[in-house]
């Protein structure tokens, strides 16, 4: 395929001689064409009109010989306009490429500016980066250094560090939370009243930065407080993620109202004088297996999604009015020294007493069974009152003991419950479920029976 010429390419230039050849050649057209029409003229015509037509020949000649000039002189101009548009379309190319080639030229001037300054920005960030790091871990330094002292008074200084170290930095607060819970786990002297004093500021610098409306800090850091000795610890309205409390001793009044917990909240084996979890809330699951209360434990008004487990746990005085389970809850082995109420409790997900205690008694009025209620093996030791109690799913009573007085009166069941072996005091009034069979074991005993 030719190829096809650019542009602007180079045009050829006209050889000077091309113009009088021009000349010549309609000179020589014009001369023949006279020729030829004078010859046709002294032969066609007659003699009178000869003149007349060789008058005519010599103005058809020469105006033969005017025309060709003419062409030529027109294909002549013709040529330059055409010269001169090529030029005008060669300087417009010509200056469009020296525009676009300025355009290009600025534009690689400011991206090399721009990549400069990006470059000296993240310098200068990274310079202050590193000195704000350094700065930090010579506070951070600093305030454990202090934290280790001897003097409670300096210890105090150093939590207090930490604690601004964590108000000022945000990506430091997961350390400095460990480094707190991590003193609290430490072993602490008996009887030291300066100590208790620096242990409870350690423990307010925690709680106080997990509560929900504070943004200082994001709510949700996790707690590592498993073996901590802890005192009058208060984390009510924080945000608790897999807290782990596990073989804590708590002194004074431990107390979670109000708060959300998620993930786990790990209580068991922990000791309490006393634990308050009304109005605790969220999907967690509460682990209270073998935990100790002496002085019992609160949960109502709690709405539990997760589950709570409590088995084998010394549990004082419990009281769960108005709490909501949602899982499955378990009681098994669990003693209940003061008594427990569960009163107008909702039991969505089962509930589990086999080989449960009650030294006091135990309240179940208006509360709802939705699901199954095991109390296998149960001991009642004062009253068991279930006056107004819904149980929508089976209830097993197998063996339970009770040795104060009973009542089902205005209780609903959907199904007879299960009361195989179960033995009542014989000097205590019973109010019994409809259909339930009853006979003398002893002059002490009642037994009941399965029909």
């Amino acid at each position: 395929m030719p190829r096809r010429p650019a542009p602007d390419e180079r045009l050829r230039v006209m050889p000077w001689w091309l113009v009088p050849v021009g000349l010549l050649l309609a000179v020589l057209l014009g001369w023949l064409v006279l020729d030829w029409l004078l010859g046709e003229a002294d032969r066609a015509a007659q003699p009178d009109t000869r003149a007349t037509l060789r008058v005519d020949a010599i103005r058809t000649g020469l105006t033969v010989v005017a025309g060709t000039g003419g062409g030529l002189a027109l294909l002549l101009a013709g040529r330059r306009q055409w010269i001169s548009e090529r030029a005008q379309r060669h300087q417009e190319t010509v200056d469009a490429r020296d525009q676009a080639h300025r355009d290009r030229a600025q534009a690689h001037t400011e991206a090399v500016a721009a990549a400069a300054q990006r470059h000296q920005d993240r310098q200068a960030e990274a310079a202050e980066h590193d000195a704000a790091e350094r700065r930090v871990t010579e506070l951070y330094t600093r305030a454990v250094e202090l934290l280790g002292s001897d003097n409670p008074a300096v210890r105090l200084g150093g939590l207090h560090a930490l604690d601004r170290l964590g108000q000022d930095n945000p990506a430091q607060r997961g350390t400095i939370v460990a480094v707190l819970c991590a003193y609290l786990r430490m072993p602490a002297p008996d009887d030291d009243a300066r100590e208790t004093e620096v242990r409870r500021t350690a423990q307010r610098a925690l709680t106080r930065h997990l509560r929900a409306d504070d943004d200082a800090w994001r709510p949700g850091v996790s707690l590592d407080l498993t073996g901590a000795r802890l005192d009058a610890f208060d984390a009510s309205g924080c945000t608790l993620v897999d807290a782990d409390l596990r073989g804590a001793v708590c002194a004074g009044t431990t107390r979670l109202t109000g708060a959300t917990v998620r993930g786990r909240l790990q209580l068991a084996a922990a000791t309490f004088d006393e634990l308050v979890l009304d109005g605790l809330t969220g999907d967690a699951e509460v682990l209270l297996d073998d935990a100790r209360c002496t002085g019992g434990v609160s949960l109502d008004r709690a709405e539990l999604r997760g589950g709570l487990s409590a088995r084998g746990a010394i549990l004082g005085r419990f009281s769960a009015r108005g709490v909501t389970f949602h899982q499955p809850t378990s009681f098994d082995g669990a003693r209940f020294t003061d008594g427990a109420s569960f009163r107008e409790a909702v039991i969505l997900g089962g509930l589990a007493l086999d080989r449960a205690e009650f030294a006091g008694d135990a309240d179940f009025r208006a509360a709802r069974f939705a699901d199954l209620a095991l109390f296998r093996w149960t001991v009642f030791r004062d009253g068991a009152w279930f006056e107004g109690a819904r149980f929508e799913g089976p209830v097993n009573l197998g063996r339970a003991t009770f040795h104060g007085p009973v009542t089902f009166g205005g209780a609903t069941l959907t199904q007879r419950p299960l009361v195989d072996r179960v033995r009542a005091s014989a000097s205590a009034a019973h109010v019994w479920p409809e259909g339930t069979a009853v006979s003398a074991l002893d002059d002490d005993w009642l037994l009941l029976t399965d029909p």
